[in-house]
């Protein structure tokens, strides 16, 4: 069920998603609220699960993970020991940016970011080595157009 949230929690939100480096007196000036009041509502807002975790984003080109392929997985298994198995592997590996399981003729689509195509290689290796898959399709991003993390409030 979504979180109840006033036009003073969304833009908390908002500014929070902007920039979660903020002090406390911007946030509140530009959600024309004061500090404390910003505080208890933030709190609130991760107690309720709304605000999940606060981190870093890194330029993964400046790390020298130039590649980002995204990764097509069709299978033939779907019993719930295949799928405890596939997931295990996917949570173990730090080149899975994201794992999504799908409705259609693709099973699941991978997002891997890697230094380079040798690197996928030893990626898809290890992937297949681990667990049973019926069709791996890779497609390499060839530029990023648009990536955020920031939702709409």
């Amino acid at each position: 069920m979504p979180a109840q949230l006033d036009a003073t929690d969304r833009k908390i939100l908002a500014a929070l998603q902007e920039d979660a480096t903020q002090s406390l007196d911007e946030i509140a000036r530009k959600t024309g609220s004061s500090k404390t009041p910003v505080w208890n509502r933030i709190r609130k807002l991760r107690e309720s699960g709304v605000i999940k975790s606060q981190t870093t984003l890194l330029d993964p080109e400046k790390l020298g993970l130039e590649a980002c392929f995204f990764v097509l997985v069709r299978t033939s298994e779907h019993d719930q020991a295949w799928q405890a198995k596939f997931l295990q592997t996917l949570q173990a590996r730090g080149e899975v940016m994201e794992a999504h399981r799908l409705a259609g003729d693709i099973d699941y689509i991978l997002k891997v970011r890697v230094k380079n195509a040798r690197a996928y290689d030893t990626f898809y290796q290890a992937l297949i080595a681990e667990v049973k898959i019926f069709n791996v399709t890779a497609l390499l991003s060839m530029e990023e157009i648009k990536s955020t993390t920031i939702l709409p409030v």
